[in-house]
Parts: structure tokens; sequence; C-alpha cells
């Protein structure tokens, strides 16, 4: 919020419900009727919530869009960063090292490699300086 202030920018508010957490990598057809409706009310929630945080934005005078998509959360990131035209991507990162890192990869990693424009990562004030092994 306060980068787009500073710059008079739009702030575009984007939640990816990740797809492969459920064991399938997309919406296509001979998806089952109880995946899809599971994954109907996932985006529900993320829409409501979106859209409180869009409201807060707004209400502080910024021009804001609140989108949610459904898929891998780094290809979704850089595609909404392309279709949109986004001059910088700021995102959360974890700062997974070690193992953690190794299995589950990291999306702010694979945005900063694939994304066309400058991505700013952030990590988590609560995540700063902690060891691997309180992760």
């Amino acid at each position: 919020m306060e980068f787009a202030q500073a710059f008079g920018a739009e702030l575009i508010v984007l939640h990816v419900v990740n797809s492969s957490t459920i064991g399938y990598p997309s919406l296509e057809r001979g998806v089952p009727i109880d995946i899809q409706s599971i994954l109907a009310t996932i985006q529900e929630s993320v829409d409501k919530s979106l859209q409180i945080l869009a409201k807060e934005c707004a209400d502080k005078g910024l021009k804001v869009q609140a989108i949610s998509r459904l898929g891998f959360p780094a290809q979704e990131i850089v595609r909404v960063a392309q279709e949109r035209a986004a001059g910088l991507i700021v995102m959360g990162t974890h700062g997974w090292t070690g193992f953690k890192h190794l299995i589950l990869g990291s999306t702010a990693e694979n945005v900063v490699r694939t994304a066309a424009c400058p991505v700013l990562t952030v990590r988590s004030p609560k995540d700063r300086g902690r060891g691997d092994s309180q992760r």
C-alpha cells in the first residue's frame, strides 16, 4: 500500500489458490464434482477476504483491484502481472532454506526468475532471524 501511495500507482491485490495442493494442477474436464465444489467454496472465501482488503485500501484513497486465481501460484502471479502490465511485483516470502526450501520450492524465487518486471520480496517480520530448525 505504501508503494502505491508513494507513486500514485494502482494496487492489484492477488491471491492464488494453489490447486496442486488439492491434487489437481488445474480445473479441466473430468475433475470430480465434489472437488469442484470444494474449490468453489475456497474461491468464495478468498474473494470475500480480498474484497474486505480492497475496501480497506480504497478507504485510504488507493485505486485497487482485487483478483483471485486458481492454479500454480508463481505462474499465475507472473500471468496477472503481464496481463495488467504491472511495473512492480511486491510479494512476501517465507525465507525457507535448507530442506524445506528443497522440498517445497519457492514461489517468490520462481516469480523473480520468470517475471518481466522487477520483483520486490519481503520477509515477514516474524520470519526474520529465525533458524531453519524453527521453521
